[in-house]
């Protein structure tokens, strides 16, 4: 017996009612959907939770730091220390690293006799009282511009210089510390044939004298190192230096520089003047190239600087005329003065970027090393750093920095002021970073 005859109608009959319903659901659930306040598609979800994220946003409070940086830009305070009254205005810096905060009263004027004369003299002090008195002469403008004399007489006192011991192979845990005291008197004629180019000579005397570091809880440097090893620890002699060098310069900046170039040779001869045993001669080498990046708001700084001394048969080179490693210009992840040596090689790269205009930040790796032999100039044996600065600018020159470099021996915090790669030409004073 077959039940699909008397099955048919009531399965029509379920198969009405769950359509209709099906129809009356799908109709019925848009309209509640949009009376409940549901958005219907995706984007809609979007704008929703923009719109709600909207209501609840509160004004952005600058930090404390974003605060005083852009109150330095913006009512120019780096300008206004800087610019002075009448020839009068305060000096920051130029003492040697670890010397601590040094400040005092500087003279300055660009503007004598139409410009044909500059005249500069400053008195520093530090609070670990470090003293610098310097006078600058200059003439910038003889034989139609083609010529530039200077003149300056320069007097440090370091109550305290760090002091590792000699060569590459120093350990940090020989820190000394001495005293150091020195003047220094240098005159240089300068020939400008184009603008940048330069070529010339100069001459000077140094009077020099070192003994016992007066710091606290650290070894004097003359009861650590014998005078067989540290070359000058026990008795000095006055030098008389005479040198020659060139340079072409073309930085569109010197004072921060974002594009062009700089390469400075120089070769001086240094006479002992009292023991007849510090006889030496030294050739520096200093290359810096600046590549911009678009605008000029991004650079990439580079510089190579070599130190060669050559040294006569029974001669040395005293130790307060090494060159000198470790510090906020070189190896900027080592404390200051950490490698003493009579030739050194050094190597920097900066990535530098403006934050605002009056503020750089950077990201910099430095290496370099000193060296006994010239046989040894290679790239073996490297003492590496790494880090990251700030650099405020005044007149779009650098006038401070803020450096925090990172090596294998720690790290350390630098407060500089100019520019970290600036050549300056090698004058008579006692160590090439103290001039």
């Amino acid at each position: 017996m077959s039940y699909l005859p008397t099955m048919i109608p009531p399965l029509r009959s379920a198969f009405r009612f769950c359509f209709t319903l099906g129809i009356g659901i799908a109709l019925l659930l848009p309209a509640a959907a949009q009376q409940a306040g549901e958005p219907e598609t995706r984007e809609a979800v979007i704008q929703a939770e923009r719109d709600r994220k909207a209501e609840s946003l509160q004004p952005d409070t600058p930090g404390k730091w974003e605060t005083v940086l852009s109150r330095v830009k913006d009512d120019r305070i780096l300008d206004r220390l800087t610019n002075g009254f009448a020839g009068f205005r305060v000096k920051f810096g130029g003492l040697a690293p670890g010397a601590g905060m040094a400040l005092g009263p500087e003279y300055f004027r660009d503007d004598l006799a139409k410009g044909g004369f500059v005249v500069r003299a400053a008195a520093q002090m530090s609070f670990s009282n470090a003293r610098k008195f310097d006078l600058e002469l200059t003439a910038p403008r003889l034989a139609g511009e083609k010529l530039e004399w200077n003149f300056q007489a320069v007097h440090h006192n370091y109550p305290s210089l760090d002091y590792y011991g000699p060569g590459p192979e120093s350990e940090k845990t020989g820190r000394a510390d001495y005293r150091l005291e020195d003047t220094a008197i240098d005159t240089t004629l300068t020939f400008k044939p184009v603008r940048a180019v330069r070529f010339g000579g100069s001459a000077g005397y140094l009077f020099v004298n070192t003994g016992p570091g007066a710091e606290d809880g650290i070894i004097s440097a003359d009861r650590q190192y014998s005078p067989a090893v540290t070359h000058g620890i026990a008795a000095q002699s006055n030098a008389f230096r005479y040198g020659a060098f060139g340079q072409i310069d073309y930085r569109d900046n010197p004072g921060g520089p974002r594009s062009g170039g700089s390469y400075t040779v120089q070769y001086n001869v240094y006479r002992d003047q009292d023991l007849k045993r510090f006889d030496f001669s030294r050739l520096t080498v200093d290359l810096q190239q600046y590549f911009p990046v678009f605008n000029k708001r991004r650079v990439i700084a580079l510089r190579a600087r070599t130190n060669h001394s050559f040294v006569a048969e029974g001669q040395q080179v005293p130790f307060y005329l090494q060159s000198v490693l470790g510090g906020n210009n070189d190896l900027r992840g080592y404390r200051p003065f950490r490698f003493y040596g009579d030739n050194s090689l050094l190597m920097n790269a900066e990535w530098r970027w403006e934050v605002f205009s009056g503020m750089d930040m950077a990201l910099f790796a430095d290496a370099g090393k000193v060296f006994d032999r010239h046989n040894q100039f290679d790239f073996h044996d490297l003492e590496s750093a790494v880090g990251i600065g700030m650099r405020f600018n005044a007149r779009n020159n650098t006038f401070i920095r803020l450096d925090v470099g990172f090596s294998h021996e720690g790290y350390q915090v630098w407060f500089a002021f100019g520019d970290a790669f600036a050549p300056a030409l090698q004058r008579t004073s006692s160590s090439l970073v103290i001039q």
